[in-house]
């Protein structure tokens, strides 16, 4: 296979994106989203958001993101944050993936994403080209597709600029908030269980209301 002619301007793009999402914090979650309950601090977990090369070092890239325990279900759950439920890499990796194979096989996806300085398998891309993720736009940049993700994630490192630390809310903006891709708190609890919920709340609000 030849090796994948990508301009340079297209490697420092995705590159510079991935790589200032380095040590981003992910903190916040309004609601439980299981049973939609208040929450409390739980821990911070240390998350692998990409794996880049630089020369033949492999670099992974980590993001750290909050969990919270549900006061009412007790469910521990992770703040918002750029993963897609139920993957292992950041969205927009996982966008990338599915950009470039929608026009290539999974093997030549896997070249080109090494070119740009990324480890990512051919089983993986294979992986997430059979899952059902939302539909993204795509922009053609010198021939080649990039996600929306990527070059807001680019455009976003530099504009916070070298050495400081870009907020996690903004980057979950910029990664399209891939982890409200999920089923609304009232589908995910069982009927049996939203009505002890709604049972238990309507009798503490009769017994605040008893004089």
């Amino acid at each position: 296979m030849k090796p994948p002619r990508i301009p340079p301007l297209i490697i420092d793009i995705v590159q510079s994106g991935l790589l200032a999402c380095e040590g981003i914090i992910f903190d916040n979650l309004e609601t439980c989203p299981v049973c939609g309950g208040k929450l409390s601090g739980y821990d911070t977990k240390k998350k692998q958001f990409a794996v880049m090369l630089e020369g033949n070092t492999r670099h992974p890239v980590h993001v750290f993101v909050k969990r919270f325990s549900c006061l009412e279900c007790d469910t521990i759950c992770f703040a918002d944050e750029p993963f897609y439920p139920g993957t292992r890499i950041g969205s927009p990796l996982v966008d990338l993936c599915r950009t470039l194979g929608a026009t290539m096989p999974f093997n030549r996806v896997a070249a080109n994403l090494l070119h740009l300085g990324i480890v990512i398998d051919r089983g993986t891309v294979r992986n997430y080209m059979h899952r059902t993720f939302p539909e993204i736009p795509t922009t053609d940049l010198f021939g080649i597709r990039l996600p929306p993700s990527i070059i807001s994630l680019s455009e976003l490192a530099a504009r916070t600029g070298e050495g400081s630390r870009i907020p996690g809310a903004e980057a979950l903006a910029a990664c399209g908030f891939p982890s409200a891709y999920r089923a609304s708190p009232d589908r995910l609890l069982p009927p049996e269980k939203r009505n002890e919920r709604n049972e238990e709340k309507d009798k503490e609000e009769r017994k605040t209301q008893t004089p």
